[in-house]
C-alpha cells in the first residue's frame, strides 16, 4: 500500500549550534575590566573619570568668563577624542533609610524613635512620588590600537561572529603594559585640565567600573539586585 502521508515541510529556520552562547554579552564590545581599565575586544582601552558638578549659575560674571575661556583652552590642547556622558538615574536612598531605621532602634525615648521612623517613611514615600533623579557626569578617555580599517565584508562577518577569541585575549595581554601607561598619561592630562577650570575628577577603579556598566546594561535588575564588595566579586585592586 502506498504511503499517502504528505512530505514534511523543510524547516527554513536556522538552528543554533549546540553549546553556542545565547547571552547578549557576546555582542558587547567589552572583553574584560581590570586594573581600573575597560578592555575592548578590538584591543582598545578605556578609562572613566567621574567629575563633580559645578554650579555655573552661582558664579560671578567674571568667574563664568574665566571658566568658559579655560574650558576652550583645555579642549584646544587635546589631540585625541574624549566622550562626555551625563547619566540620569533614580536616586538610591536605601542605605540612608537603613541607617535612619537602625538609628531609631537605638533611641531610648519612644517619641524620638517614632519620629525617626516617621521621617524615614516620609522620605521613602517622597522619593517614590516625586521620582527624584540623580545626575552623574563622566569623561571617557580612549586609547585605541592602530588597526587597519576593515572592509565592508569584514565588518559584516565581524557582526555575525562577535565572540572574543584566545588570539585577541593574548594580544591584549601582550600590549596591556605599554598601552596602559599611555592611557595613564592621557588621564593625568585630562584631570589637570579639568582642575584648571575648577572641576574635581576621580578615576573609577575596577569595582566602580563593574558597578557602573552593570547599572547601565541592567537598569531594572540593578535596582533589585545589588553587587557585592570587591572581595565578594573576587576583584583584584591593582594599581597602574
Amino acid at each position: 500500500m502506498a504511503d499517502t502521508t504528505p512530505p514534511k515541510a523543510k524547516d527554513t529556520v536556522r538552528q543554533r549550534k549546540k553549546g553556542a552562547l545565547t547571552s547578549t554579552q557576546r555582542f558587547l564590545p567589552i572583553a574584560e575590566i581590570r586594573n581600573d581599565t575597560v578592555l575592548l575586544k578590538n584591543g582598545g582601552l578605556r578609562a572613566v573619570l567621574q567629575v563633580e558638578a559645578l554650579n555655573f549659575s552661582l558664579k560671578s560674571e567674571t568667574e563664568q568668563t574665566g571658566i568658559i575661556a579655560g574650558y576652550e583652552s583645555f579642549m584646544n590642547t587635546l589631540n585625541f577624542p574624549i566622550q562626555i556622558v551625563i547619566r540620569s538615574s533614580k536616586i538610591n536612598i536605601d542605605p540612608y533609610l537603613a541607617e535612619l531605621r537602625a538609628m531609631s532602634s537605638k533611641h531610648t525615648n519612644p517619641l524620638l524613635r517614632d519620629q525617626t521612623l516617621s521621617y524615614a517613611d516620609f522620605v521613602e514615600k517622597l522619593v517614590d512620588v516625586a521620582d527624584i533623579m540623580q545626575k552623574r557626569f563622566f569623561v571617557v578617555i580612549p586609547l585605541d590600537a592602530t588597526i587597519r580599517k576593515k572592509t565592508m565584508l569584514e565588518q559584516f562577518f565581524g557582526f555575525l561572529s562577535p565572540d572574543d577569541s584566545t588570539a585577541k585575549a593574548g594580544q591584549r595581554q601582550k600590549d596591556f603594559g605599554s598601552h596602559s601607561n599611555q592611557l595613564k598619561d592621557r588621564v593625568n592630562l585630562i584631570q589637570t585640565g579639568l582642575e584648571n577650570i575648577g572641576l574635581q575628577s576621580k578615576r573609577l577603579d575596577t569595582q566602580e567600573l563593574v558597578q557602573l556598566y552593570y547599572q547601565i546594561f541592567n537598569p531594572q535588575t540593578s535596582q533589585e539586585q545589588k553587587l557585592g564588595t570587591a572581595e565578594a566579586m573576587k576583584i583584584e585592586k591593582n594599581v597602574l
